[in-house]
């Protein structure tokens, strides 16, 4: 057996620690939503967190000396997935967490693969239901169905809000979709792409809703910190994060990160923010995630 090269050990490492690191960015990403409402608007939250964002992927796209895309058909394109990718599932968990827990708004995030697998059965003709994916989405949308708790609703429990994280993860899995569908089979490089993206998710979000966005919040270091920290981090750092885990383990390994990010959520809300943890939470985000392990098992070839 030929020996690994010397740097491989090396770059392992490396791939393990942007693995770790992308899921806290993502998983601690609806506790700073949390922390920049309290002196922010949703509309500004989502302003800030584009626009920093998109500055991180402006810098990253320099230092590492790539050209962003120039065809018009291409930025059309980009511009749909802004509005689909960020701008509307940024909105609408921000909305959500003014009435619901971060934790809990992670969990439903955890839906995404599912949301994503249901709308590539209906729209792309090559994806043919199995009946494991068949299944795991039963499963899946089960647990949604444990998380929301229906017998809970005359008492109240943010049932509109929790609709709002669904809708948001629905939004995702249109544009991941839509991405497959009309910008991978181009093969343009991560890193411009989502500069692309997230710099016109910016540009919309600024032009279409500058009175609410101007409006003066109650400004403080925290705030402030946790808008920053969401953009450059969460929304900047994380994708080349994530591009380099998907080139370093493969998509499927790398999306692994899933069943991290609503741990790490839900921990971030009972130990900073003191968030309640309702029994039926963490069971329903266990059987979400079993779902979307169900939901992506490829069949086994003979």
């Amino acid at each position: 057996m030929p020996a690994k090269p010397p740097h491989q050990p090396a770059r392992s490492a490396r791939v393990v620690s942007q693995f770790v690191l992308l899921a806290i960015a993502w998983g601690s990403s609806f506790l700073l939503i949390k922390l920049g409402l309290q002196g922010l608007t949703p509309l500004q939250v989502v302003a800030g967190r584009l626009s920093t964002g998109a500055l991180a992927l402006g810098v990253v796209t320099v230092l590492s000396r790539q050209r962003l895309p120039r065809e018009p058909v291409v930025w059309a394109h980009l511009a749909v997935v802004a509005v689909v990718l960020c701008v509307v599932p940024f909105t609408l968990f921000a909305w959500a967490e003014q009435h619901i827990d971060s934790g809990l708004a992670s969990i439903y995030n955890a839906t995404t693969p599912l949301m994503t697998a249901l709308v590539a059965l209906a729209v792309l003709p090559a994806e043919r239901p199995t009946r494991t994916k068949l299944i795991g989405l039963a499963v899946g949308f089960l647990g949604v169905l444990i998380v929301l708790a229906p017998w809970r609703i005359l008492l109240g429990g943010g049932v509109v809000a929790q609709l709002a994280c669904l809708l948001a993860t629905l939004s995702y899995g249109l544009a991941f979709v839509y991405l497959r569908r009309f910008v991978s089979p181009r093969g343009l490089n991560a890193v411009p792409v989502a500069t692309v993206q997230v710099g016109l998710a910016a540009t919309i979000m600024l032009v279409l809703a500058p009175a609410w966005i101007a409006t003066p919040g109650a400004l403080s270091w925290v705030v402030l910190a946790a808008v920053g920290v969401l953009g450059i981090v969460g929304t900047g750092l994380a994708y080349v994060w994530n591009t380099n885990v998907v080139a370093g383990w493969g998509a499927t390994s790398a999306s692994t990160v899933t069943y991290l990010a609503p741990v790490v959520g839900v921990v971030l809300g009972v130990v900073v923010l003191g968030e309640a943890l309702h029994w039926n939470e963490p069971l329903g985000g266990a059987v979400i995630i079993a779902g979307v392990v169900l939901a992506q098992r490829r069949p086994a070839h003979r």
